[in-house]
């Protein structure tokens, strides 16, 4: 499945990877070695912890080779003057909810969401309800708050 990241949070996980290739896996070879030397592996805590955090490492790498594979890297500059109208991920929208409150949200993919900041997921309920929708539409949203509905003012 693909993954809508960044630019810098895809650089951040390649540094992240080569990180966990190359020195993380070296320092727990030197663990387990080091434990090994001790004697007995069957009541060796040091050796059975050496392997517990080797394991974590490997599947860390497999998800970062995996995610670094699919991403798809969000467009942030992006030219609003074009053809393209839709709201896409990596758009900054503004909407308008049922008080009358303007709110701004930005689609992100689910790494960079951020509720705080108003930087929702492409993957929740209310990023894929404004996903490819225009500026003028009304847009409803099931959520675990219940019902939402906006109206789209501008995509930024």
């Amino acid at each position: 499945m693909q993954k809508y990241i960044s630019q810098g949070d895809l650089e951040a996980f390649k540094k992240e990877l080569h990180e966990l290739k190359t020195v993380k896996r070296h320092e727990i070879a030197e663990r387990i070695e080091e434990a090994k030397s001790l004697g007995d592996l069957s009541e060796n805590a040091e050796y059975l912890e050496s392997r517990e955090a080797q394991a974590f490492n490997e599947g860390r790498i497999r998800e970062l080779e995996e995610l670094v594979k699919t991403a798809v890297i969000i467009d942030e500059n992006k030219n609003k003057a074009g053809a393209r109208v839709a709201i896409e991920v990596g758009d900054t929208i503004e909407v308008k909810n049922e008080k009358g409150e303007k709110i701004t949200y930005t689609i992100v993919g689910s790494n960079g969401a951020d509720p705080m900041q108003n930087k929702i997921s492409n993957e929740s309920p209310l990023g894929k309800a404004f996903l490819f929708r225009l500026p003028g539409e009304d847009v409803e949203a099931v959520t675990p708050m219940g019902k939402l509905k906006y109206k789209i003012l501008a995509i930024k």
